[in-house]
């Protein structure tokens, strides 16, 4: 019986302790959800709200302001300047069959016109109109059209075009126009950012806006192949992408200076898109071919040299004991010529013009034609295995 009471009391005492300990949390728990918010905690939470949207608007702001780089500055302040460009041609065409006189005396002459249209990029340079394209843009245009970016539509006049170049120089008549500071092209740093701005596929007319790709200079000093008689040397290579209707337009540095005109790109086979391998005519070669059209409407090359030459290939490199078969080799002299004068001598291998590496025979000639009537060009031979410095003047035929 002893043992029963015991146990009685014990089981008793346990639930009290545990009915107490209920209520006390509770208590605790009710008195929580019933919390009543006073007007100065009201106002805090206000304040508080108030800076946590004054921490919103700054982190906006800093963002906006990470946005603006020099990149975005740069486009804002070039491209006002950069215009698209729109051409009609008439060009000429034969019948295949214009030489039979059966088809002549029904059909006639079988020669007719017809209207070509194009479409290019190009840039303003000075404040009172003069525009830089591509002669391949402009070059043979009848009509000429520029739309500007604050939506004016202006007739250009062709004031000169070089094919040799692939430069030309337009003029609008202007004043105050927006226009695009020329660099220097031999200050150019490999890996440097570079903007491409231009019409291409003519999307400017759509949005009287140019478009700009961004990328790097990747390589300097470029010798192309010639294309139709025209030369591609020491040219400027970028990853900017640059397309159909981009020629004509500038590439410049993050400092929004012009250092060359996109010109050309490589394609893959098939398709005519870019692969991340554009060039551009550098600024300091369009410097001198405009001083020369504006002056004159043309690039004066009427000049002879009275050299005979051929490619060094590796035959010639052994005869001559070369280091590589690389170069040009002067095969003979005409009497009383500008060579004759500067003192070539047969044999000399020619192997740079004004250190740029000459290659070969195309190379060398590529390079003479930016030159003009008159000036002097500085040549690095080899002779007898020593390297020496000859200057010859382009002189005009007599």
């Amino acid at each position: 019986m002893s043992k029963f009471k015991t146990a009685l009391l014990s089981s008793i005492v346990t639930f009290l302790i545990v009915s107490a300990a209920f209520m006390i949390i509770y208590s605790q728990t009710n008195g929580s959800s019933d919390t009543t918010i006073t007007f100065d905690q009201l106002i805090e939470n206000q304040t508080s709200v108030v800076s946590d949207s004054r921490e919103r608007e700054s982190l906006s702001q800093d963002i906006v302001s990470q946005r603006q780089n020099i990149i975005t500055e740069t486009i804002r302040k070039v491209s006002p300047a950069v215009v698209g460009i729109n051409v009609k041609e008439i060009r000429q065409y034969r019948s295949p069959w214009s030489n039979d006189p059966f088809w002549r005396h029904f059909f006639g002459s079988g020669i007719y016109n017809q209207e070509v249209q194009g479409i290019g990029s190009g840039v303003i340079i000075s404040t009172d109109g003069y525009i830089l394209t591509n002669d391949h843009v402009a070059g043979t245009a009848d009509e000429i059209t520029i739309t500007l970016q604050d939506g004016r539509i202006l007739k250009a006049e062709r004031i000169g075009t070089d094919y040799t170049t692939d430069i030309c120089l337009l003029k609008v008549n202007g004043l105050n126009l927006p226009y695009v500071k020329l660099g220097d092209s031999d200050e150019i740093i490999i890996g440097e950012w570079s903007i491409a701005i231009g019409n291409p596929f003519g999307l400017f007319s759509q949005s009287e806006k140019p478009t700009v790709t961004v990328g790097v200079i990747s390589a300097v000093g470029m010798n192309l192949s010639p294309l139709n008689n025209r030369y591609y040397l020491n040219m400027i290579q970028t990853d900017a992408s640059i397309n159909q209707g981009n020629s004509g337009g500038p590439l410049v540095n993050s400092l929004g200076e012009m250092i060359g005109m996109n010109t050309i790109i490589y394609t893959a086979d098939g398709s005519s898109g870019n692969i991340g391998i554009g060039f551009a005519i550098p600024v300091n070669k369009i410097k001198k071919v405009i001083s020369e059209l504006k002056s004159n409407g043309k690039f004066d090359r009427n000049y002879w040299t009275g050299l005979k030459i051929q490619d060094v290939d590796e035959g010639i490199a052994t005869y001559f004991n070369l280091p590589r078969s690389r170069g040009v080799l002067v095969k003979e002299i005409t009497n009383n010529s500008p060579a004759e004068r500067a003192g070539f001598k047969p044999y000399d291998v020619i192997v740079a013009i004004n250190d740029i590496r000459v290659d070969n025979s195309q190379i060398l000639q590529g390079m003479l034609m930016h030159y003009k009537t008159d000036e002097t060009v500085p040549f690095t031979i080899l002779r007898d295995g020593q390297s020496r410095n000859i200057k010859m003047k382009l002189e005009k035929p007599r």
